[in-house]
């Protein structure tokens, strides 16, 4: 194991937030490393708002986007852990409606046209994977297009919708992401299991035992104050980024409370919920997951004859699987979100990781904020 040079961290992460504020890649940021179940590194940086006066602090609140799904995936093995479902089950076993699905294909003028029977079931692993083909690739940004409103208003509504819908493939013949929709089944079939609301059963299982006070699909009016403004970018410099009236991620109103991106939350927040994965499922006295269905969360799933490259999906999480990354350690996981937020969790080095901007600029999986944060993390090891 190697250890962290906390001086070197520090200076480092001060350097690059105060280059990115200059070059209106950020206006406020927040970061949290931590080895060894202790804080190596906490850094909060800059405004709330393009040329505002309000500080980022511990108490800002960050919109997480797809940072959402790792922690619609422990729901999920909270109920696999019980015996009241299995990754193989088919999607209809909770959700009959999705018992005729069908191909979806696009044609030459972008119609959505039926492509015929589907040969496989789609299974619950299929949805923590994005092999399920539900609300994936052209054909998926093409549902997601044509939702009415009534249809994104809440969760149920919107599962209702994409089982009228066809598959962009054939279940686990392929990946792609499914930003919204595979998630969202995912968290209803957690409704459907316990017949209560998706909000309920994360603040009792996950949120209140690993003390993630600021975490929710319903910010209150207070919260909402704390919450960071959107930033973008223009002719290189910070602006004020677009956002919606009750609304967390998008136009999708927070009455929906979306599995794959609809909650906020802070920084050390979510640090909770790194250690405890980290912890193998514990955090402090309670055991929130078996250890081992950490480890299999952790384990990619999908093979590298459909997802060649240097990570694949687990359960919920990507998984360094090659040292080609070069960054990040093979075993390491986590996640981004559309909105510049990005965490790991590298169990070869104890070390958990936590960065948090809110911008329509530069986020997602690919946004060069991530990548530089892990390229600075990494770079402050010593032997």
């Amino acid at each position: 194991m190697k250890q962290l040079n906390q001086q070197i961290l520090d200076q480092k992460l001060n350097e690059r937030f105060q280059k990115d504020a200059a070059n209106g890649i950020i206006s406020g940021c927040a970061a949290i490393i931590c080895q060894n179940g202790s804080i190596a590194c906490e850094k909060y940086f800059g405004m709330t708002a393009p040329e505002g006066k309000q500080p980022v602090t511990e108490k800002t609140i960050f919109r997480l986007a797809s940072m959402t799904k790792p922690i619609t995936a422990v729901a999920v093995m909270i109920l696999l852990s019980r015996g009241e479902l299995k990754l193989n089950d088919p999607v209809e076993k909770y959700l009959p409606a999705y018992g005729s699905l069908r191909l979806a294909v696009l044609d030459e003028h972008n119609y959505l046209t039926d492509a015929g029977e589907v040969s496989e079931k789609v299974t619950i692993l299929h949805l923590l994977t994005h092999t399920s083909g539900i609300g994936s690739a052209e054909v998926g940004e093409r549902q997601h297009a044509l939702m009415t409103e009534e249809d994104n208003r809440t969760l149920e509504n919107a599962v209702n919708y994409f089982a009228g819908q066809g598959l962009a493939f054939e279940p686990f013949t392929a990946q792609a992401y499914s930003g919204l929709a595979a998630f969202d089944v995912l968290a209803r079939i957690v409704e459907v299991i316990t017949g209560e609301d998706y909000q309920a059963f994360l603040q009792r299982e996950i949120f209140t035992p690993c003390e993630m006070k600021d975490t929710t699909f319903l910010p209150s009016a207070e919260q909402a104050g704390r919450m960071i403004v959107m930033h973008n970018r223009e002719a290189s410099k910070s602006v004020i980024g677009e956002t919606f009236e009750n609304c967390n991620f998008c136009t999708v109103p927070n009455t929906h409370y979306l599995g794959g991106a609809g909650l906020v939350s802070t920084p050390r927040d979510y640090m909770n919920f790194a250690q405890m994965l980290l912890n193998r499922g514990r955090f402090g006295s309670r055991q929130i997951i078996p250890g081992e269905l950490v480890d299999l969360m952790a384990t990619a799933h999908v093979p590298a004859e459909i997802m060649p490259g240097n990570e694949r999906w687990g359960l919920g999480v990507r998984v360094i699987t090659q040292e080609a990354y070069r960054i990040l350690p093979v075993g390491t996981f986590g996640w981004s979100g559309a909105f510049g937020t990005h965490f790991w969790v590298d169990p070869v080095n104890q070390v958990t990781a936590v960065y948090m901007k809110n911008s329509l600029y530069d986020g997602g999986s690919g946004a060069v904020t991530a990548y530089h944060f892990e390229e600075d993390v990494f770079a402050c090891f010593t032997c």
